[in-house]
């Protein structure tokens, strides 16, 4: 399995099962999609901003709930096996992605995989254990949110850096040293703690001056 990132902006995610899963699998693409969630029940959880259809579908009724709402990607979150498996087809079929939320660990054919994911912009971090270990995957998000809670601040002061010193005249190999130098300086990630302006300065002390006429 490859890892990719997708863009969902303006796209629809349809997510079948109103539970706790479905709950959760509509807040993580609410954040980008226009989610529909269809389910004759729906947990008490909150949906975000999701549209709520309350229906009972058949296996039968797949393909035209699937051909109604046309998503990028078909959510099955249901504790049907059977009508998993019949919209996991009908997505297939309509060349939408899947994600079947009861495939534990033994991923099937075209199968997508939602990781866990910590995002501070412009920084996204995902990971997965292929459906076996979901509680180190959380683990693992957890832990890197500890340790780099403004890997966001991080990345843009280090991408304005390398425009400065570009503009600068600065050469490639030596721009490249100074943002690896300040990517890993613990004086800067813990500068960040006081904001962006303390980064910067502690970033520009532990560089040092780099003259722009370098060759």
């Amino acid at each position: 399995m490859i890892p990719l990132m997708h863009d969902f902006e303006g796209e629809t995610v349809l997510v079948v099962g109103g539970g706790p899963v479905g709950a959760r699998k509509a807040r993580t693409f609410a954040a980008e999609a226009s989610v529909v969630v269809l389910s004759p029940e729906f947990d008490d959880r909150a949906f975000a901003d999701a549209e709520k259809v309350r229906a009972a579908p058949t296996p039968e009724d797949a393909m035209d709930w699937v051909k109604r709402t046309d998503p990028a990607l078909v959510v099955a979150a249901t504790d049907d096996p059977d009508l998993n498996d019949a919209f996991s087809t009908a997505a297939n079929d309509h060349g939408a992605l899947v994600n079947r939320a009861d495939d534990h660990g033994g991923q099937s054919f075209g199968n997508v995989v939602v990781p866990a994911t910590v995002r501070d912009d412009p920084v996204t971090l995902a990971i997965a254990t292929g459906g076996r270990a979901p509680a180190l995957s959380k683990y693992l998000r957890e832990e890197f949110e500890d340790e780099f809670g403004n890997a966001g601040l991080m990345a843009e002061l280090v991408g304005d850096l390398r425009e400065d010193l570009r503009e600068r005249g600065v050469p490639p190999a030596k721009r490249r040293d100074a943002v690896r130098f300040v990517v890993r300086s613990r004086e800067v990630w813990k500068a960040l703690d006081s904001g962006r302006s303390k980064g910067e300065q502690v970033a520009r002390d532990v560089t040092g001056e780099l003259p722009g006429d370098q060759t």
